[in-house]
């Protein structure tokens, strides 16, 4: 049996398994449209066609074209992921993960595709007035300005996006929150405040992460958390999370996710000018809105690809995570007793096999955090 295992009873493990292989199929098939629907209407004159009957709903100028056709795209992209996230939200449901009733989920979805077509529209009238202008050349603006704006995002994100979907309040003056200010403070990191998130709307998983950047950086915590763990536990969980912030894995992860980004969007522009891609989709060239589904279904294979290679640097940050909680707290039973309720209450399975934690898992499984704990007491 690996290290960890024999922290949990065989119920539990069994649990977790369950849910795992209840989860999978569908997860799986989410994964499998996102990727397929895109590749039938971008590389077929499939995808041009809607950009032409949509445009020519408003009047059928390259504007409109462009505009309509980007509308369709996320439209048709939250209408194919639906089946799945409903049928995922249901089996998590049955395992007491989910506390939100249908009419909210039916709202946040809402809410998700407003963001979305508030973020795509200016995106694609931009791209396409760099295409019009430099047929041949857009992609290199274009990677610039979508390096910029992962950047600004990246900032925005916690300040207007995250009140969207779930409501902060500070935590009360008592001894948790002095305790949580205070570890931030030895651990040379300043946090303008402690905030509460109201998860419970939506789910009984225990989280808390630390968002913002310099003055606008704060200690979130889900209110299960603090409702549920032990306050030694949370404090392990926010020392994790401050080791993000001491690491400076967000800043670094949003330097490469821009450059990523900007890599990304040259490989695109590179591969949207290829003649035979540009004939089996219906276009003429870059410039030409009927272009749209192509580059998406260009963007969909390269986020595939990339997919495993997010996963494994992600395992690798939280690994570094987990060893700045144990230098910070020099407390590996409190740690080792954090990781156990981490993964009871939210029904993790702790072992999985090995394919799917490369193609789906961003942190290392349960029972190899338990046995690195143990391995970095002993040592």
């Amino acid at each position: 049996m690996l290290a960890g295992m024999d922290d949990f009873t065989p119920d539990q493990l069994a649990r977790g398994r369950a849910l795992r292989r209840a989860q999978l199929p569908w997860a799986l098939g989410s994964r499998a449209v996102g990727l397929l629907l895109p590749l039938a209407l971008g590389l077929t004159p499939a995808g041009a066609g809607l950009v032409s009957w949509a445009g020519g709903l408003f009047g059928g100028s390259r504007t409109a074209e462009v505009l309509a056709g980007v509308a369709v795209l996320v439209l048709l992209g939250q209408l194919a992921g639906l089946p799945f996230g409903a049928r995922l939200r249901e089996i998590r449901r049955g395992y007491g993960l989910v506390t939100q009733g249908w009419g909210g989920w039916a709202v946040d979805q809402l809410r998700g595709l407003a963001l979305s077509l508030l973020l795509g529209l200016p995106l694609g009238y931009g791209l396409y007035v760099l295409t019009d202008r430099s047929p041949d050349g857009w992609w290199l603006p274009a990677a610039g300005l979508a390096a910029v704006l992962v950047v600004l995002l990246s900032f925005l994100f916690p300040l207007v996006v995250e009140p969207l979907f779930n409501r902060f309040t500070p935590l009360s003056e008592g001894e948790l929150r002095t305790a949580l200010l205070d570890l931030a403070r030895r651990d040379g990191i300043r946090v303008r405040e402690v905030l509460v998130a109201d998860a419970s709307r939506r789910t009984t998983a225990l989280n808390a992460y630390v968002s913002g950047f310099g003055a606008t950086r704060r200690i979130v915590c889900y209110d299960t958390l603090l409702t549920t763990a032990d306050p030694r536990e949370t404090e392990l969980v926010v020392a994790h999370e401050l080791g993000h912030v001491k690491h400076r894995d967000v800043l670094t992860g949003t330097v490469l996710g821009a450059l990523g980004t900007a890599l990304a969007v040259a490989v695109l522009g590179l591969l949207a000018c290829w003649p035979p891609l540009l004939s089996a989709a219906g276009a003429s060239s870059a410039a030409d809105p009927r272009s749209l589904f192509l580059l998406a279904a260009l963007g969909a294979l390269l986020s595939t690809a990339a997919g495993p290679v997010q996963c494994a640097a992600s395992r690798r940050i939280e690994r570094r995570a987990d060893r700045h909680a144990l230098e910070l707290t020099g407390d590996p039973e409190q740690f080792i007793a954090m990781q156990r309720r981490l993964a009871v209450t939210n029904v993790a399975d702790v072992d999985p096999p090995r394919w799917v934690v490369l193609l789906f898992a961003t942190h290392p499984t349960t029972a190899a955090r338990i046995a690195a704990a143990r391995s970095w007491a002993a040592a």
